[in-house]
Parts: structure tokens; sequence; C-alpha cells
């Protein structure tokens, strides 16, 4: 069975091929994922039910990496109530106004559900250090408060998940060509997608540095080959539906004696 690449030891994002698919095939693997989608949909009713748990599940990438179709996927079977989604864009002035894990820790999914960053506090030293958005005495701090807000909340009944959506430069220009021409997707393109390709080697040393210093056992980075969507959205159904299944969650039950209970 396939399995994503979960960094345990200091990798190089160079030794990883974002076109790789592990000798799966497309239709079979298709049809696996959606047996995995509809088991994730049971196993969250169940972690709804209990609601002293919660799963976290962090989506990062560069712009076209499919941060979006992973969720679409991901998520179909899941009941809408129980799923908290976070996108994150620029801070507002409020947000600027606090510390950079605010506006994080104020959209942490509560028990009981599974909660998707789309984007998420890793921004805080991706694009903030690529752009110079603070100065490095700033952001270089950021690694370890990330590692301890992290564990505060593996701590608190959270199992965290945290996926690298690995696109190559190639495939990414066809997507960004995509979201130009097609106008069920120009809605997407913004200008800064071409400002953010343009820093792309930036990007890459930033995004190694944070997979490498900010992945401990309680909130593994896992690197995705992100170029083959059906592939993509595979090994991260594989994933979640694993550490669901690993939670060996049970139906509460009834605070009521139900043998003494008719209705008429």
């Amino acid at each position: 069975m396939s399995q994503p690449i979960v960094v345990k030891s200091r990798i190089r994002i160079a030794d990883f091929d974002p076109t790789e698919s592990f000798g799966m095939e497309k239709e079979k693997t298709r049809a696996k994922t959606a047996h995995l989608q509809k088991r994730i949909g049971e196993l969250q009713a169940k972690l709804y039910a209990n609601t002293d748990r919660s799963l976290l599940v962090v989506l990062q990438g560069m712009d076209a990496s499919g941060k979006d179709g992973s969720t679409r996927t991901l998520l179909e079977f899941v009941n809408p109530a129980g799923i908290e989604v976070a996108n994150f864009k620029a801070p507002s002035d409020e947000e600027r106004a606090h510390d950079f894990l605010w506006r994080i820790h104020h959209v942490v999914p509560r028990y009981g559900r599974i909660g998707v960053f789309n984007r998420s506090h890793y921004e805080d030293v991706l694009i903030v250090r690529v752009l110079n958005l603070a100065p490095k005495s700033v952001w270089s701090l950021r690694y370890e408060q990330i590692n301890r807000f992290e564990a505060s909340l593996a701590e608190s009944g959270y199992t965290i998940l945290k996926f690298f959506l690995n696109i190559s430069r190639k495939e990414q220009a066809v997507r960004l060509r995509e979201r130009l021409h097609d106008p069920a997707k120009n809605w997407k393109f913004e200008g800064a997608d071409l400002l953010m390709r343009a820093r792309w080697l930036d990007f890459m040393a930033a995004y190694e540095d944070a997979l490498n210093r900010c992945s401990p056992k309680h909130a593994r980075w896992h690197i995705i080959p992100a170029d083959k969507k059906w592939v993509r959205d595979h090994l991260i159904a594989q994933r979640v539906c694993a550490a669901l299944e690993e939670m060996n969650l049970k139906w509460p039950k009834s605070k009521h004696d139900l043998s003494k209970i008719r209705v008429r």
C-alpha cells in the first residue's frame, strides 16, 4: 500500500518527485479513494458523537497545488455539521493587532469536528519570510512558537495531520494557464500568483525549513506528490482515514435507561 512520505528526519524537497504515483493505477486508485471517502464519513459521525477529540488537517502548498480540490474530495461524504474549514488570506487590521497565532487559535475546530486549514499558521514562516514582511529576528522565533502551539493542541485531544502538497513548477504553470483561459476558473487568478511563482526557489527554501523544524511526533508533516490529482487525493484520504481509525471511536452510551422508554 502506497503511503505519503512522513517527515521524521531532515529532508530536501528536491529529493521528492511531484509526479510520483507509486505504481498505482488511476481508475483502481480512484475506486479505492471513493471507499475511503465513505469510510471517513462514517468515522466522522462517531467523532461528532463523542465530542472529546478533534482532527485538524493542515494543507499547505504553492498556488494551484490543490488545497481546495483536496478539501472537496476529502469531505465529500462528511456531514457538513461536523466540518470546520478555515481559509487564511492576508491578515486583517484586527488580526495584525494581535500575535500571529491569535487568528489561528480563534478558528481551531471544536471537539467532535474535522477541521481543515487551507493555508495556516505556517504562512508566517513562508510568505512573511519570502516577501520580507517581518524581519528575520521576528519570523525566526516562530518555528518554536508553532511547535509549542501544536503541542498544546495535541495535549488537549487534537490529532494534527499536516500535508505539504508538492507540485512541480511545470504543473503549476499548466494550472495557472487554466485559470487564465477557463471562464469557470478566471476568478481564481490573482496577480500575486505570478509574483509568488517568480520566488519559487525562495519558497522551496522556506518550506524546507518549516518541514524540517516543525515535524514533531505529535504533528508530523506528510509530503504529498501533487502533480496528479488522483494520487494526491488518495494519499490524503488514506492518511486521514487511518488517523480516524486509530482513535478507536465507539458510539457513546445514552444518558437514559433506554429499556424503560416506550415511544407510543
